[in-house]
Order: C-alpha cells, then structure tokens, then sequence
C-alpha cells in the first residue's frame, strides 16, 4: 500500500489553512495568497488561482461524503483552488452536473464513477473541452478508459474479498451483504468479492435514501432467515441501522462493515460491530483535488496510469481505538 502510506505522508506535510463556509450546493476552498500572508496562516500555493468542481454521486445524509469533501477542501485551502462540490445519487442528473461545469470552463473536473456508463458522453465533451479529469472512490476499472488522468480508491472486489475471507476465518458461513444503491459497481463488487469467499452469501438490495425502509427491510430478511449469521453494510450510516434491525428481529447475527464514521468507530471499540473496512475517503477527496492542481502546475499526472490505492485497511477492535480520534475530526 505504498500509494497509501505517500500521500497520508503528503497530507501530513502540507501546511493547511481552514477552507470556507460551504454551501448546501457549491463551495470555496482556500484564499488568496495575499489574503493568507496579511492574516498570518499557512502558506497557499502561489500559482494561478484554479476552479475545480468536485462531483459525486452522493445521497443525502450520508455522512461518508463529508470525509471526502474536507478532504478536498484542505487540498483545495493549501493549492489556491476555487472549489465547487456538486452531487446526485442519480447517474444521467450527475452528468449534468458534469456537463455544467464543462459549461462554466472549470479548470479541472473530479468525478465518481458508480455508475459510469451514464456519465460516458459527458466525459468525452470534458475530453473535447481539454478539461482534466480525475476520478475517485467508485470505478476505477472504468476510469482510463473514460479519460480521467488518475484514480483514487479502494479496490472493491478486493475489499470484499478480505471482508470474505476475515468472515471464513472466523466461522461465518451465511452472510446477508446488504446494498444500499442498486447498480453502484463499487457497491455490487463488494458483495461480490464477500461472495466469492463465502459462498453462501446473500445480497439484500434495500432503498439507501430511506432508513425507515432500509431497517423495515433488514428486519424482515432477519425474521425470513434464521440461518443468517452476519450482517454486512456497506457504509456507516447503513451499518448503524442494521443494528436496530438485528435488535428489531430479536436475531443473534454479528455486524460487519465498510466505511467509517466516528459512532460507527465508537460501536467497533464498544464491541457492537465486528469491524469495518475504511478506503480512507479523505485521502480520496485531497488526492483528487491535489491531483488536478499539480497536473495545471506542470502537467503532472499521479500514479503512472494505475490507480492510486487509498484502501482497503480493516479497522478492529484492537485497531479502533486508534482511529477513533480521527474519525471524531472527520478525516476517517
């Protein structure tokens, strides 16, 4: 996991300034130079101020995007770049907002790919406009192919992969791996990578937009299916709510998970949930951002035409405690 370990290290290194109030729908990263030496903060890149819209497919109220977002706010603080966060869960709305910001004459596009068949045609008007783009968190397999210079993530199918064979250690033999998104490729390939593993596991499809619906659903599957042995999330707000499923349905499955927030880290250390796998989604929101800004400052391109790993790394209960400070400030 070298890529990993070199930009923690990158991170860790740059002198960050606070970025600025956001809005519900676009924001501004960093400040001037001049702005930065006259109030006594960090030092901000003195190249050309930049705009970069940052754009996801992220649904309402899940936490794991803010991780990524203040991510991508530090990187844009420390590079002197304007920064407009967008998103839609809904693949064709996400590629108009691609295409608005080819419209506006961005300097730089970070994008999603769950879904990346959608967003195809409005990455090549980004290709036509000779606007660079990099990609993050879902997609990696779809990233070169459709023009982004860089991709930072975990891979999934490997992801669920360890998830599968830590469970097979351990003795689970009936997992339930729980969808939250139909069609997001990264979140199909986790189940699948559990499955190739654990044979017997089943795949739950449940509406993410709607707890309500999400824990009605869980808790009927658990009461269909006693042979159920471990409950699989795929993010942590999806996680925490398996947990009143399980008590909902008066079942004695375990909780697994993916992703990371600081309650779900707290359930880790409490002993509630078993573990999580954490793709570092901060890294994922500062690489992406960092990378547009060094491409503009000399044409450089990060990770030599392979993605740049961010993950996968399983967080514990003997690893937990570590990382719960972190996640407290919202970089895990």
């Amino acid at each position: 996991m070298s890529h990993k370990l070199s930009w923690r290290k990158l991170a860790a290194a740059a002198v960050v300034v606070p970025a600025l109030a956001l809005t519900a729908c676009s924001s501004s990263g960093g400040r001037t130079p001049e702005a930065a030496n006259e109030g006594g903060g960090g030092a901000i890149a003195s190249t050309e101020r930049i705009n970069v819209a940052l754009i996801t497919h992220a649904a309402p109220g899940d936490t794991f995007w803010d991780i990524v977002r203040k991510g991508a706010e530090e990187a844009s603080a420390k590079d002197n770049v304007e920064l407009q966060y967008l998103s839609d869960p809904e693949g064709g709305r996400q590629a108009q907002l691609v295409e608005q910001a080819i419209d506006q004459g961005v300097d730089g596009i970070a994008v999603t790919l769950a879904k990346p068949d959608a967003l195809a045609g409005a990455l090549k008007k980004a290709e036509d406009a000779g606007i660079p783009v990099v990609s993050l968190n879902a997609g990696e397999d779809r990233s070169a192919e459709l023009g982004a210079i860089t991709h930072f993530g975990s891979n999934e199918k490997l992801a669920g992969e360890a998830v599968g064979d830590r469970l097979a250690t351990e003795g689970y033999k009936h997992p339930i791996c729980v969808i939250q998104e139909q069609g997001h490729v990264g979140l199909e390939n986790r189940c699948a990578g559990v499955k190739a593993k654990v044979p017997d596991t089943e795949v739950l499809y449940v509406q993410g937009t709607d707890m309500t619906q999400v824990e009605s659903t869980v808790t009927a599957k658990l009461q269909a299916t006693k042979a159920a042995d471990v409950v699989i999330g795929l993010g942590a707000p999806f996680t925490l709510t398996i947990l009143k499923s399980i008590s909902g349905a008066g079942s004695d499955a375990k909780v697994a998970s993916f992703d990371m927030n600081a309650e779900l880290a707290q359930k880790i250390v409490d002993g509630e949930i078993l573990f999580t796998v954490d793709q570092q989604p901060w890294l994922q929101g500062y690489g992406a951002v960092d990378a547009l800004w060094l491409n503009k400052r000399g044409g450089f391109e990060i990770g030599g035409g392979q993605p740049v790993l961010t993950g996968p790394t399983i967080v514990d209960q003997k690893s937990a405690e570590q990382v719960l400070q972190f996640a407290e400030e919202g970089v895990r």
